[in-house]
């Protein structure tokens, strides 16, 4: 009998497991992973951006995470060391509409408590001599880092403390009983007094087992990446974005600097016809019938139907996806183009056909389930590995 089990070894999953050890050193506790190691899924294929939280609301989990979690993974970072550089964001604007859209994040940054730097046109050209625009923000807080490696060091901590893992262990079914929780997986059983899931992709699936309404569907959006070849890697000093388009979910098309000194560009958004689908041709017949036949994303597919198609155009001829880029960065050109792996990102879609855009937990008297962790979650794992605690706690004091 364990006391706590944590399901899923992402990066929430195990900031959330090294974190209850650390509040219950000596309850016994076991981490559940599907896969053979830690962070394979969207931990291992995001874009190693530690965010400072420039786009989100004012006041919301998201806002509240993703500053605290700035400041504290650098502090996990240096304490284990792990490599990571506080190379700065810079927002690029390239045209009146965006120079409005810009201001209205230079307000959002400011509420979010953020230190940020208005640049104009040759302000910006001596920061970035390869990106052309007529403004720009430069939010010196973001910076790069390999999460996997984070999350390997979380692992270690956990483990270090006494904690357990156990990989290859796909969980096949849960049931929820008065006084313990008994998880079923294709390596064991699993029984435990409390039970906390960060399963991002299979979010649903696993409240679902749990015999719970989740009350949100994922829907998996694929992120397709470029590398830009050694020899460009000169190219940005800092994380160039665009100003995004507040009508739309995702940031856009973006040069980002990797802690190996490589330079990714992306990604897109594109329907994924698997929720773990990382490449074009991976379909999976159970996923995309469920997206297909679910309310809540027809009616998201069907309010996006133009962009999602643009998007669709730009992933299938990587001329369109260059000119996204060019926009700011004139002097790319398709041969800078090198294949890079993509990522899904797990969206939660509400019954309604609503994007969900906060963190979003779903609680019964024993579990703690972690539904819709979009970005900045990386970012924000040990805050929220905090905030599940506190929930744990409370349903351990009830």
């Amino acid at each position: 009998m364990y006391d706590f089990i944590i399901i899923g070894g992402g990066i929430l999953g195990m900031s959330t497991a090294m974190q209850l050890k650390q509040a219950w050193p000596d309850r016994r506790m076991l981490v559940v992973e599907k896969e053979r190691e830690a962070a394979c899924h969207q931990t291992g294929h995001n874009s190693g951006v530690i965010h400072a939280g420039v786009y989100y609301t004012p006041g919301s989990l998201k806002a509240r995470f993703c500053l605290e979690g700035n400041r504290a993974t650098k502090a996990f970072c240096e304490t284990h060391a792990i490599a990571f550089e506080s190379c700065g964001k810079l927002l690029v604007a390239t045209n009146d509409l965006e120079m409005q859209r810009m201001q209205a994040l230079w307000e959002r940054t400011a509420a979010n408590g953020l230190s940020r730097e208005w640049l104009g046109p040759e302000a910006l050209a001596e920061r970035e001599p390869n990106i052309t625009g007529i403004g720009g923000i430069f939010v010196p807080s973001s910076g790069i880092v390999d999460y996997a490696a984070v999350t390997r060091a979380m692992a270690d901590e956990f483990e270090r403390m006494g904690g357990e893992i156990r990989y290859n262990a796909e969980v096949t079914a849960m049931a929820e009983r008065r006084r313990e929780v008994v998880v079923t997986s294709t390596a064991d059983e699993f029984t435990g007094r409390y039970l906390v899931t960060c399963s991002g992709l299979m979010a649903d699936r696993v409240v679902r087992m749990l015999g719970q309404n989740p009350g949100f569907t994922i829907c998996p959006f694929r992120g397709e990446y470029y590398r830009l070849p050694p020899e460009r890697n000169d190219i940005v000093n800092h994380l160039i974005y665009p100003i995004p388009d507040p009508a739309m979910p995702f940031l856009g098309v973006h040069l980002t600097r990797m802690i190996d000194g490589s330079v990714t560009v992306g990604p897109n958004a594109v329907l994924a016809f698997k929720r773990e689908g990382y490449r074009k041709r991976d379909v999976s017949p159970r996923d995309l019938a469920q997206m297909l036949t679910n309310p809540g994303i027809l009616r998201v597919l069907g309010r996006n139907l133009r962009p999602g198609l643009t998007e669709l155009k730009n992933s299938l001829h990587k001329r369109g996806y260059l000119e996204l880029v060019r926009k700011y960065c004139p002097s790319l050109t398709l041969d800078d183009l090198r294949p890079y792996p993509a990522g899904v990102r797990a969206q939660a879609v509400s019954r309604d056909g609503k994007l969900v855009d906060d963190f979003l937990f779903v609680n019964t008297p024993r579990t703690v389930n972690v539904g819709n962790a979009p970005s900045p979650a990386a970012t924000s794992a040990i805050p929220i590995g905090a905030h599940i605690v506190d929930k744990v706690r409370k349903i351990v004091a009830a």
